[in-house]
Parts: C-alpha cells; sequence; structure tokens
C-alpha cells in the first residue's frame, strides 16, 4: 500500500470518526436507486431505529409523522428533483411510538452532467428548540389577550371594544340585522374617590364592572370598560327595546349592590346614569357617529338628574 494510500484512509477513518462523534447525524441516498449509502449510528441513541433499517428512503418516509409526511415528502422530492439544496423541519417517529422534531439538512450532489447523482444532509435534534417556540407562541397569544384586558377591572378594555363594534358593525350591516349600545356613567365618581380616596375608588370600579359583567348573557355579547368611570355594551341582534331593558338591568343590578356614597347628591348609594342607541346599520352609517349619538345619550342622562336612562326617541 502506497503512503498516499494509506493517507488517504486515514483521513477517511479521522472524517468518519469526526460525523459520528457529533450530535447531527449524518446520512447519504443514492438518487438512482433511492437506497440509503450511510446514515450515522447516532440514528438509533435518537429515535431507536437501527441504521441497518434506514434502507430506503421509504424507510425515511414512513418515519415521518402521518400529519408531516405528504407535506415534507413532497417538498424534498420537489426540491431535489429540481437540483436545489433546501431544509425541512417534521416530527420524526420514533421506534417506541413517540416523536422527535427534526430538521434535515439536505445538499444535491450532481454528477459531470448536471444530473443528480446523490444527495447528502445531517439531521438534527430540534426538539428543546419546537418547544421554546411553542412556549413562545403560547406567552405570545397571553399577551395579546392581556392586550385586550382592562388591567384594573379584568373585563375587555377600550381596544377590545373598538375591535368587535367593527367586526359587529359589519356583520350587522350585512344581514341588516340591529345592533345596540348601551354607555353608563358612574355618578359623581370623582366625588366617591375624594370621599373614600382612590384605593376604595378601584375596588368600586372592579365591583362595578363584576356586577355588570352579568347583565348581557349572550356569547357575542361584549361588557367593556371604555375609560375612567365609564362602561359599554355591544349587543349585536338586539332591538332597541331589549336594550332598554338590559339598560334598566344594569341600573337595577347597582341599586342592589348597595355600594354606600356618602357624597353623592343623587343617593346615599352609587348609581349609574346610561345612554342606549339602537341601530340596523347601511352603508351610509359610520359606527363612530353612533357611539358618539348614544354617549350624547349619556350626557343628557346626567343632565337630567343622573340615576337614569336616556334611550332614543
Amino acid at each position: 500500500m502506497t503512503d498516499s494510500s494509506k493517507d488517504t484512509e486515514i483521513d477517511s477513518a479521522v472524517y468518519k470518526t469526526l460525523l459520528e462523534s457529533t450530535k447531527a447525524i449524518p446520512w447519504k441516498i443514492d438518487w438512482h436507486t433511492m437506497r440509503f449509502a450511510y446514515i450515522g449510528p447516532q440514528i438509533e441513541s435518537l429515535l431507536g431505529w437501527s441504521p441497518a433499517s434506514w434502507v430506503t428512503v421509504e424507510d425515511w418516509a414512513t418515519r415521518i409523522h402521518p400529519e408531516d409526511r405528504e407535506r415534507v415528502v413532497n417538498f424534498c422530492v420537489a426540491q431535489s428533483k429540481a437540483g436545489t439544496d433546501h431544509e425541512a423541519d417534521y416530527r420524526a417517529l420514533t421506534q417506541n411510538g413517540d416523536h422527535v422534531w427534526i430538521r434535515d439538512v439536505v445538499h444535491v450532489v450532481r454528477n459531470d452532467a448536471g444530473g443528480v447523482d446523490a444527495l447528502i444532509g445531517f439531521m438534527f435534534d430540534i426538539s428543546e428548540r419546537k418547544k421554546t417556540e411553542e412556549q413562545l407562541v403560547v406567552l405570545q397569544k397571553e399577551l395579546e389577550a392581556l392586550s385586550f384586558k382592562d388591567g384594573l377591572t379584568g373585563v375587555a378594555n377600550r381596544r377590545m371594544f373598538d375591535t368587535i363594534l367593527e367586526e359587529e358593525w359589519a356583520l350587522a350591516r350585512r344581514n341588516n340585522q340591529p345592533l345596540s349600545v348601551i354607555m353608563l356613567d358612574i355618578d359623581y365618581f370623582k366625588q366617591y374617590n375624594d370621599c373614600y380616596g382612590h384605593i376604595e375608588g378601584d375596588a368600586c370600579l372592579k365591583r362595578v364592572a363584576q356586577t355588570l359583567s352579568s347583565a348581557a348573557t349572550r356569547s357575542r355579547d361584549l361588557f367593556a370598560r371604555f375609560g375612567g368611570e365609564e362602561f359599554v355594551l355591544v349587543l349585536p341582534g338586539t332591538d332597541e327595546g331589549s336594550a332598554a331593558k338590559i339598560a334598566e338591568r344594569c341600573r337595577s343590578l347597582i341599586f342592589k349592590e348597595q355600594i354606600p356614597h356618602a357624597q353623592s347628591p343623587v343617593s346615599q348609594i352609587l348609581t349609574v346614569s346610561l345612554g342606549v342607541g339602537t341601530i340596523i346599520p347601511s352603508h351610509q352609517d359610520d359606527p363612530l357617529a353612533f357611539v358618539e349619538t348614544v354617549d350624547k345619550r349619556l350626557y343628557q342622562a346626567k343632565q337630567h338628574g343622573r340615576n337614569c336612562i336616556v334611550k332614543g326617541s
């Protein structure tokens, strides 16, 4: 054996040792036979399948999670036929029926004529990365939910109100259905804060919000804090008469709470004023203008002595 051939054997042995000592799993597929020419022994410790069991690409395909299989196989075959290096993330099935997230990084080897000769690549275990990504998605959803929730009272906030009103407005206009909005304000809340302090004021807002959350009971009804001591209800598919009844229920619920308000010129217990509006929106109508109309009725309720409801004529 010549020195050069010895060096080649040594280099090959060193190269193989390096490959098989990494966490990445090397492999090679002969394109013409679609058979594995090589797969690293690390595959057995990761997935439980022995290297000898990886014979053809069919073995690879059947060991992909059924929900990922068609997508991944179609993508990899198309990219390989095009001679394009690529990578794919998928769940690989283990021998005991579990799955591991894999990232397959594939290099297409061409022959002298430019055709595909072989595929070589590495499999990487990305389970921890995927777990982190899933946790981030959950966290993002939680943060998104929080962004639609009032920090003090826990009910929906103004941002949620704006979003839901826009959606329900479009739906009511399309279906020619009524849409009602109730706006309400705690009477003389500044005096309440001055008398009892801001900590008690915050507690009062929480109590009012909790109480009024039960005023409208259908799944699409929305109760939200509009700002300060002002709250709002969005009532899809609710006509004027039904909206007026819900407004009266709101006023009654607060009355039953019997929250003391010694500095109120209206009553010795906490009261609310309410404005009610109902509309079947047309393309000429504007949701902001409608909300402003309801808000004006709330203001009229305050002018009329508070602890009352003003609705449309």
